[in-house]
C-alpha cells in the first residue's frame, strides 16, 4: 500500500481500494478487474463462480453458530467511469488512478476515483478475507458495466444466487439507508447534415465551455449546476440568427449518466462581425455567471481564432440543431409531492457530438414514476422529431418500489441507533441502482442500498470521505452479526 493510504482505517478495506485503483477498470472493460475479485475468491478457498457475463459471485460460510441466519448477498459493481479533466493526460485502459489524501478526503489526480463502486467492492472483498467478525452465509456478487448500461445486473439469471437479504452498497451519503430508486432509459437523436466549403470571407472560432462541476446527473441534477451543452447553445443559436455563425463540429460531454463539464465547438463568422460576435461571447458570459456563479464559479467561456476548418454543416440542419438543443429539456421536471427535496422525474443532455456526417444527441431521462418517465421520453422524441432527428430510444431499465416494512430496513435501522444513538434517514435515490433489475429477477430478496459519502461522483472532482469510510464499514459488519434467522 502507499504511504498515503495504509494507514487509513480499516487497513483491509483501503488495501483492497488502492488494489482496485491500480486495475484499470472503465465500464465494458472490466475483465483485469474480473480476474482480480476471482483471484481473491480462490486465493481464499472460497467457492467463486462467473457467469456468462462476467459478473463474479464467491460464497463464504457462516461462521460457527451463524449457520441458521439468513443468506446476505453483499453487492457492488466493476466498473468505474472514465471522466479526466481536458488537461490531464490519462488513459483508463491502461494506467492506474493515482489515489490521494486530501485533508478529510481521498480523491484523484484529475481523474475519476473510482469510489464509486471500489469503495463497496472492497468492502465486500475484505469482508471475504475477515477472519475476526461473525456473519451467516454470505454470497459476494461483483456486477459488470452498472455505469453505462447494467448490463450485468440485465443478464444475471435465475438460480446464480441463494441469498434472501441483497445489500447493495452503491449509495453515496452515510447515515442514509436507500430503500427505492428511480428507474431510466436513453432518448438519442441523430441529426444527419450535409458539408459545405467554408463560406467565401469568414473567419474560424474554437468556441469553448468548461470549468463546471458536473457530476451525476441523478444524484447531482437538484444542483442547478451548469450544463456545458445547453450553455455552448446558447451562444451558437444567437450568434447563428445575429451573424450568421456557420458550425463546422461540436464536442460536448462524454458520459450518458453524467452532467457535461465541457464542450466545444468550431465555427466561423462572416468578417467584419468579429467584434460583434467578442461582445456577444463577454455579454452572455457575464449572464451566465450571474446565472451560475455560486454553483459553478470557476465557468469560462473562452473564444479563440482558429484555422479555417476543411468543411462546415449545411445551415438549414445546423439551424435545426441549435433550435432542438435550444427547446431540449434539461433538468429537474419535478419532485416528489409528499417529499420536495426528493427528485421524482429527470433529464439530462449529456452529450452532443458531430461525427463524419452526423450529430448525436445523447440524453437521459429518470423517474420513480413509469408514467412520467414515459411522458418525458415522448416529449424528448417530441423535441427532436420536430427538427429533423431520427430518435431512438434505449437502455430502459426499472426502477425500485419502495418497501417500509423491510425486514433488512428494521434491522439496520436498530444497529445504526445502537451504534450511533440516532436513527438513519430513510430515502429513495434518484439514480439507477440495480436492485430494481436484480429485484426483478430474484422478487423474494430484501434489498436495501447504502455506503459512505462520496461527493462528485462521475467527475474528476469525486472524493470519498475518510471518517466515513469506517463507519460504513463498521456499520456493515455489525449488521451482518445481526442478520435474522431463516
Amino acid at each position: 500500500m502507499s504511504k498515503e493510504l495504509m494507514n487509513l482505517e480499516p487497513q483491509t478495506l483501503w488495501k483492497y481500494f488502492e488494489a482496485i485503483c491500480g486495475i484499470p477498470h472503465p465500464s465494458k472493460k472490466e475483465q483485469a478487474m474480473i480476474e482480480y475479485v476471482k483471484g481473491v475468491g480462490e486465493t481464499l478457498g472460497l467457492e467463486t463462480k462467473v457467469d456468462h457475463a462476467g459478473n463474479v459471485l464467491i460464497r463464504k460460510p457462516a461462521t460457527p453458530g451463524m449457520e441458521g441466519r439468513k443468506t446476505v448477498v453483499l453487492q457492488g459493481h466493476l466498473d468505474m467511469v472514465p471522466q479526466k479533466n481536458n488537461d490531464t493526460v490519462h488513459d483508463f485502459e491502461k494506467d492506474p488512478i493515482k489515489a490521494y489524501i486530501d485533508g478529510d478526503w481521498v480523491k484523484a489526480d484529475g481523474t475519476t476515483l473510482g469510489a464509486d463502486n471500489g469503495i463497496g467492492v472492497a468492502a465486500a472483498l475484505a469482508v471475504l478475507e475477515a477472519r475476526d467478525i461473525e456473519h451467516g452465509p454470505l454470497e459476494c456478487l461483483f456486477t459488470i458495466d452498472e455505469e453505462t448500461g447494467m448490463t450485468g445486473a440485465f443478464e444475471l439469471k435465475p438460480g446464480f444466487l441463494e441469498g434472501d437479504i441483497l445489500i447493495n452498497m452503491d449509495s453515496e451519503d452515510e447515515g442514509e439507508l436507500y430503500i427505492g430508486c428511480a428507474g431510466g432509459i436513453d432518448t438519442n437523436a441523430f441529426f444527419k447534415y450535409r458539408e459545405e466549403l467554408p463560406p467565401d470571407h469568414h473567419v474560424a472560432y474554437k468556441t469553448e465551455v468548461k470549468g463546471l462541476k458536473g457530476g451525476h446527473s441523478g444524484l447531482d441534477i437538484n444542483q442547478g449546476r451548469g450544463n456545458a451543452v445547453k450553455l455552448l447553445n446558447r451562444l451558437l443559436w444567437q450568434a447563428n440568427r445575429d451573424l450568421g455563425l456557420r458550425l463546422a463540429s461540436v464536442d460536448g460531454g462524454s458520459l450518458r449518466n453524467a452532467i457535461p463539464r465541457e464542450a466545444t465547438a468550431i465555427v466561423t463568422i462572416p468578417e467584419g462581425k468579429e467584434e460583434k460576435f467578442d461582445k456577444m461571447a463577454k455579454a452572455m458570459h457575464a449572464d451566465w455567471v450571474n446565472e451560475l456563479g455560486t454553483v459553478d464559479p470557476d465557468l469560462v467561456l473562452k473564444v479563440t481564432e482558429t484555422a479555417m476548418p476543411e468543411k462546415v454543416m449545411d445551415p438549414e440542419t445546423a439551424r435545426m440543431i441549435f433550435n432542438a438543443v435550444y427547446a431540449c429539456p434539461n433538468g429537474v421536471i419535478r419532485v416528489v409531492s409528499e417529499m420536495p427535496d426528493v427528485v421524482e422525474t429527470s433529464t439530462n443532455l449529456a452529450i452532443l457530438k458531430s461525427d463524419n456526417g452526423t450529430v448525436e444527441a445523447a440524453t437521459l431521462q429518470r423517474s420513480s414514476v413509469d408514467s412520467a418517465k414515459q411522458d418525458l421520453c415522448n416529449m424528448m422524441r417530441a423535441v427532436f422529431e420536430m427538427s429533423g432527428a431520427t430518435v431512438e430510444q434505449t437502455g430502459e431499465y426499472p426502477g425500485w418500489k419502495p418497501d417500509v416494512n423491510s425486514p433488512i430496513l428494521k434491522t439496520m435501522k436498530e444497529v445504526y441507533q445502537k451504534l450511533h444513538g440516532k436513527t438513519p434517514a430513510q430515502k429513495v435515490i434518484h439514480a439507477g441502482l440495480e436492485c430494481g433489475l436484480l429485484g426483478g429477477t430474484y422478487p423474494g430478496l430484501d434489498m436495501i442500498s447504502f455506503g459512505p459519502t462520496i461527493r462528485n461522483p462521475h467527475s474528476p472532482d469525486e472524493m470519498v470521505n475518510i471518517k466515513t469510510v469506517k463507519m460504513f464499514y463498521d456499520f456493515l459488519i455489525e449488521t451482518l452479526k445481526n442478520v435474522p434467522e431463516k
